[in-house]
């Protein structure tokens, strides 16, 4: 992975609207390292192979970005993303890393289920 190039993560957004795709969501602020600090409050979020459609898709900020994603009943978003894969041109899959390299949020689209 690499860091995020927003007009790439655009081109791809634009790519993948208007179509079914397979979503997978995730968010945790520690919950996969409490066990080193049980004092800390975590909180997760995770979905997978979700199905969603979305006809707008936008990616905002300056690092860490958030990526929208509007459907007709509402929105997705993702907040504190860093990373691409880069070697992806059918999916978009996207990560956000803390300063320790952690994963905090995950972002991932995609025709094919995970």
């Amino acid at each position: 992975m690499q860091l995020i190039n927003p007009q790439m993560v655009q081109e791809l957004l634009d790519k993948l609207q208007d179509q079914d795709l397979y979503i997978h969501l995730e968010m945790t602020t520690g919950a996969y390292a409490s066990h080193e600090d049980e004092s800390k409050f975590t909180a997760s979020t995770f979905i997978k192979n979700g199905v969603v459609r979305y006809d707008h898709g936008s990616i905002a900020g300056f690092g860490p970005y958030r990526v929208g994603l509007k459907m007709e009943q509402g929105w997705i978003y993702a907040q504190g993303l860093t990373h691409v894969d880069e070697t992806e041109t059918e999916r978009l899959i996207m990560a956000g890393h803390d300063s320790d390299g952690k994963l905090v949020v995950a972002l991932q689209l995609s025709k094919e289920p995970f």
